[in-house]
């Protein structure tokens, strides 16, 4: 098991159960106390856990807890590049998509450049700059009004309006967080409102979403796992993850990382 593999078990776990303990790790991951120490060094130097004696306790963010859109940019580039990769693969020449607020989102807009005959709708400032400074004569990139948010989105009720006229082949929704029973969800009440939107105006969902966004649930539900027709994630998603959303949504896609590649090569 890869590094990145044991750090989301142990950071799953510790979410779970709201905190660990080296010697159990030690025995669940059959791996060293050493190891598992150093795992827990990365997860407390990311914020995501609190070492204490013997092991460690959880920091999870409050469901309203929303960083803007530079904080969030930093976080998984590896993996968000890997997925929007994957995910690019899945638009088709002249079709119409929509693709929602993130940083996930944001990496596929960048991704989308050899894609011809585009119309693209989106309720993200960022997205649509990149989408705007693209050479590609034929794309529409249609912005939502609206209410800006701390992540850069365009929310509320001159947003939502405008995407309840609209008709698109495909969207791509980023999301704060995924988990058995609340499904992907928001920190953001009115940005809910307004993916839900978005969602209802496509004939088919893809959700990208990377393996620390499992298990974190914000206030409010923008759709369950089985509405979702693909879930995009990384090789860093734990066994119990794919296990749920292999079950529930349409299709589980995982993009392998450049990191695991030259592991696997070496």
């Amino acid at each position: 098991m890869l590094a990145r593999q044991r750090q989301a078990v142990i950071l799953e776990e510790a979410r779970r159960t709201g905190a660990v303990r080296v010697s159990d790790l030690v025995a669940r991951l059959g791996v060293s106390d050493m190891t598992v120490r150093r795992d827990l060094d990365v997860l407390a130097g990311r914020g995501l856990v609190e070492k204490v004696y013997g092991g460690a306790t959880s920091i999870v963010g409050k469901s309203t807890d929303e960083p803007g859109f530079e904080a969030k940019s930093v976080r998984q580039r590896a993996q968000k590049e890997a997925i929007a990769a994957v995910a690019a693969g899945l638009v088709r020449p002249g079709t119409a998509i929509g693709i929602s607020a993130g940083t996930t989102t944001w990496t596929l807009a960048r991704a989308l450049d050899e894609v011809p005959g585009l119309t693209i709708v989106t309720n993200s400032i960022q997205v649509a700059d990149v989408l705007r400074g693209a050479n590609q004569p034929d794309r529409t990139v249609v912005l939502t009004g609206g209410v800006r948010t701390p992540s850069d989105a365009l929310v509320g009720p001159v947003a939502v309006q405008s995407l309840r006229s609209l008709h698109l082949d495909v969207v791509f929704l980023g999301v704060h967080g995924m988990a058995d029973g609340p499904g992907f969800t928001t920190p953001n009440l009115t940005e809910s409102e307004t993916d839900r939107a978005l969602v209802e105006a496509g004939r088919r969902l893809v959700v990208l979403a990377d393996h620390t966004k499992w298990g974190i649930v914000g206030i409010s539900t923008i759709a369950g796992l089985e509405e979702a027709d693909v879930v995009v994630s990384d090789d860093g998603l734990s066994d119990n993850a794919r296990e749920t959303l292999t079950e529930q949504a349409g299709e589980l896609m995982i993009a392998e990382t450049a990191e695991t590649a030259e592991a696997e090569e070496a």
